[in-house]
């Protein structure tokens, strides 16, 4: 007999009840942020549960989670990582107040990119980046889930890279016609 989709509801629920506190306290044992470590093991257990008719653990499901756990907390730092990176070759520096778009200096081509963005959108990415909330508080805090918080983010850094390497473009054909008279 085929086991329903209401067993597996309940061995995954049980799944989660046994292992939850011992990832999330795994995951906050590298990514140091309560938050993003609640959002690892999230994310670990929804991909799970979306993968588990294929997947084949040939250990224990404790072992496998928390390898699986320490690797996307990894993965967190690194993402982490490359987006600090991005705003600092975006010259993007901390700002007093996060709708304040009109800042005389440097960084009003990135402002001005910022600006282009649609607001829901703008208000995500500076919660994130220039405020240093995690997508968790970022959702709550507006009332949305935290895969439209991500999905938009997303579409900020697609959006961001197309513009600056559009303009870096730019940049380089001005320089090399001008170079090259």
């Amino acid at each position: 007999m085929l086991p329903n989709k209401k067993d597996h509801t309940d061995e995954m629920g049980q799944l989660f009840k046994e292992h939850y506190p011992l990832l999330c306290l795994i995951s906050f044992g590298i990514t140091k942020d309560k938050d993003a470590a609640k959002d690892v093991v999230q994310d670990f257990f929804i991909s799970y549960w979306q993968r588990r008719t294929s997947v084949s653990i040939t250990t224990s499901f404790k072992a496998y989670a928390i390898r699986a756990v320490k690797n996307l907390s990894l993965l967190s730092l690194e993402k982490e990582k490359k987006e600090k990176l991005l705003l600092q070759n975006l010259n993007i520096t901390d700002y007093e107040e996060p709708k304040v778009f009109a800042l005389p200096h440097s960084n009003s081509k990135v402002l001005a990119l910022l600006n282009e963005l649609p607001e829901s959108r703008r208000e995500i990415f500076i919660s994130a980046i220039l405020n240093g909330q995690s997508y968790a508080e970022i959702a709550e805090n507006q009332g949305i889930s935290i895969n439209t918080v991500k999905t938009q983010m997303k579409r900020a850094y697609a959006f961001l890279r197309t513009e600056t390497a559009e303009n870096l473009l730019h940049i380089l054909i001005w320089s090399i016609l001008v170079f090259a008279n």
